[in-house]
């Protein structure tokens, strides 16, 4: 363990995430007595830490650490405890706007809070509520109090057992309950009042307003985007070319934005700083200077709207920006782990996603990478060269360290990334983020058109360059989903190559490979059964075949992708055999898939033989052997899925947490 001190201290990050993990992982929601067992024994693990600080330290360190990340994540899911919509609710709803942006549909969407809900106590009425807007358009603004009539249900389970959990997700965001309305938005009080607290979100949208008077169109809507966060105003096409391109970590405010806005200021002040004699020769610029960037990067993380990925990326700044305030290494892997320390301890949940293990996967390569290069004295070539071939080795290293975690959580890898990201990358810093800096200088005076038109200028080559790409034959590859383990073995593995010391860390390759053949072997399932018993999936040669080729389509959706089939529902219909089209068959090893769709085709059904599994969409009265799964019963159960004629359910999966506890009741009509 000698060889490991001074290095102990980036595996902290890890020890806390294991425990937070344990705690997501758990069937059943502890009780305090097991949370006192937990903390109780870290603390004792502390203690003994700091009496007898010998080679088993590190060890009482970890165990604390590992019970710390448990006790916050659980503090962490209690203190955010909200009421949760349990029924299908059909009636008035108002609220005030406190969100704005649009769906995978391309609808508005608007999330209210201090929401009323007629004949629901406020005891019973969610905090917060979204609702996809497909009615008349209206003109909404921040802080706005308006009501409309519409369907509200509770946050939806995982698609399929063991899938991504939105009930979950809606936990930790406050949505207790998501909806939509096809009747026009009214006004019930003007923005300005109870605009208390939503002044920053007035002048964001203000600004995404402005922009896009002077860009119109996806490089206006482009350019809101990285600037204050809205999304709003970029189209389908060219938010699909982004994805397709790898392109699309540049519309959030992540920390490649939130990197080069603090660079660039920090760089632009120090030489300002540095041009005056009676400043440069007499005062630490660089510290004034990284002061100056810091206040930058906050007030950039205000106007964008504070989401989780912004924190996250102004967390790694200030923490690079406080190093260099206390002239430390600024760029090193305990400044990663310190800024993964408060990540994880101000949002647990943040482990969970994609977001987070994306950038802390790119950051820790990267400087690992460079850190090599570094300390091996590894020349890159002549001084004209180093930054192209930085520029190289830096997509390169980012694009693989984050393509596992983004094929596992979006099952599409972009074959030509690389290409779209050395051509885009290098314009974000050279021209697009300084203009954004130099519009907002100079927007207090009315001259912010010009650097935005230089500005839109670099945005318009990087949509051309999405477009180009993802037009290219193969340009996305679609991987089927992994198992569970195989990211946190894959993560932990590469982890213990490059924060162990000495020979024994390529040990963890090991658990590398272990991870990718487990996920070359990946199988799904043999069938696949919607919560509301309105699809059903089945695995045959072809890929899956569905049982009807429109309705369900978000399910439909995360189903082919998770089996890595990149076709559209329709197609996936075709797949299925001749049948009535209301009531689909489909036979199986183990014996008969049977599924009802509509209030007819229940009617019409009247056999129930012995091994056979009936499907329906509506409640269904049956006498007989079979076995059937009608909404009522799948309420109770979720989604299905059965492998080698077992059936799992997503509620068995998911086990009886704090976020999906709340049984849902039979519709209810509020009018």
């Amino acid at each position: 363990m000698l060889e490991q001190r001074g290095y102990l201290f980036a595996w902290s990050p890890v020890c806390l995430a294991c425990g937070i993990g344990w705690y997501f992982l758990l069937q059943s929601e502890p009780g305090w007595l097991f949370y006192c067992i937990v903390l109780g024994a870290g603390a004792i693990c502390a203690a003994a830490a700091v009496r007898w600080p010998g080679g088993l330290a590190a060890l009482g360190w970890a165990i604390a650490l590992l019970a710390a990340g448990f006790g916050l994540a659980g503090l962490r899911a209690h203190s955010v405890s909200e009421p949760v919509l349990n029924w299908r609710y059909y009636g008035p709803v108002e609220g005030r706007i406190v969100a704005l942006d649009r769906s995978a549909s391309d609808a508005v969407r608007m999330t209210l809070d201090r929401v009323i809900l007629r004949d629901v106590r406020p005891s019973r009425t969610p905090d917060r509520v979204r609702l996809s807007l497909h009615g008349p358009p209206a003109t909404l603004a921040p802080g706005q109090r308006v009501m409309t009539t519409g369907h509200l249900s509770p946050p939806q389970g995982p698609a399929e057992p063991g899938g991504f959990d939105f009930r979950q997700y809606a936990w930790f965001q406050g949505l207790g309950a998501v909806g939509y309305t096809r009747n026009p938005v009214l006004t019930v009080a003007p923005a300005m009042d109870g605009i208390t607290g939503l002044r920053v979100f007035s002048l964001r949208m203000a600004i995404s307003a402005r922009i896009q008077q002077i860009l119109p169109g996806d490089v206006g809507g482009f350019a809101a985007a990285v600037t204050t966060g809205d999304r709003s105003a970029i189209s389908q096409s060219a938010l699909n070319a982004l994805r397709a391109s790898n392109l699309a970590h540049l519309l959030a405010i992540s920390g490649l934005h939130m990197g080069l806005l603090a660079g660039f200021v920090f760089g632009l002040l120090r030489l300002i700083l540095v041009m005056v004699p009676a400043i440069g020769l007499r005062i630490a610029v660089k510290k004034i200077a990284a002061i100056g960037a810091l206040i930058t990067a906050a007030g950039y993380l205000a106007l964008s709207g504070g989401n989780v990925a912004t924190e996250r990326a102004f967390v790694m700044v200030a923490v690079v920006l406080c190093a260099v305030l206390l002239d430390r290494r600024a760029l090193s892997l305990r400044a990663v782990a310190m800024a993964a320390l408060i990540v994880l301890s101000l949002r647990p949940e943040a482990l969970l996603g994609p977001g987070f293990q994306m950038s802390f996967a790119a950051t820790t390569a990267l400087i690992a990478v460079f850190g090599l290069l570094r300390d091996g004295n590894i020349n890159l070539g002549p001084n004209w060269l180093k930054p192209v071939l930085g520029v190289v080795i830096s997509s390169a290293v980012a694009g693989a360290a984050t393509a596992p975690v983004g094929a596992a959580h979006f099952n599409t890898v972009s074959q030509y990334g690389l290409i779209a990201n050395l051509l885009s990358v290098p314009l974000m810093g050279i021209l697009v983020i300084p203009a954004a800096v130099m519009a907002a200088c100079l927007a207090p005076f009315g001259l912010e058109a010009l650097p935005l038109q230089a500005m839109g200028l670099g945005l318009r080559w990087i949509l051309g360059v999405a477009h180009w790409v993802a037009g290219m034959d193969g340009a996305q590859r679609h991987v089927v989903s992994p198992g569970p383990w195989v990211l946190p073995i894959l993560a932990l593995g590469l982890l213990w190559v490059i924060l162990w010391q000495g020979r024994v860390r390529w040990v963890g390759v090991l658990p590398a490979i272990l991870a990718f053949w487990l996920w070359s072997g990946a199988e799904r399932p043999a069938v696949l059964i919607a919560d509301n018993g309105g699809l059903v999936g089945v695995l045959t040669k072809q890929g899956r075949a569905l049982s009807k080729p429109k309705g369900s389509g978000f399910v439909a959706k995360v189903w082919l992708e998770n089996d890595g089939d990149g076709v559209q529902q329709d197609t996936a219909a075709q797949r299925w055999p001749e049948s009535e089209p209301k009531i689909r068959v489909f036979e199986m090893e183990f014996g008969e898939i049977v599924h009802l769709n509509g209030k007819r085709a229940a009617a019409d059904f009247e056999s129930c033989k012995p091994e056979q599994l009936v499907i329906s969409s509506v409640e269904l009265k049956l006498s007989g052997p079979c076995e059937v799964y009608d909404p009522k019963r799948l309420r109770k159960t979720g989604s299905l899925a059965i492998r080698k004629g077992q059936i799992s359910t997503a509620r068995s999966v998911s086990g009886d947490r704090i976020w999906n506890t709340q049984s849902p009741r039979r519709s209810a009509s509020k009018q």
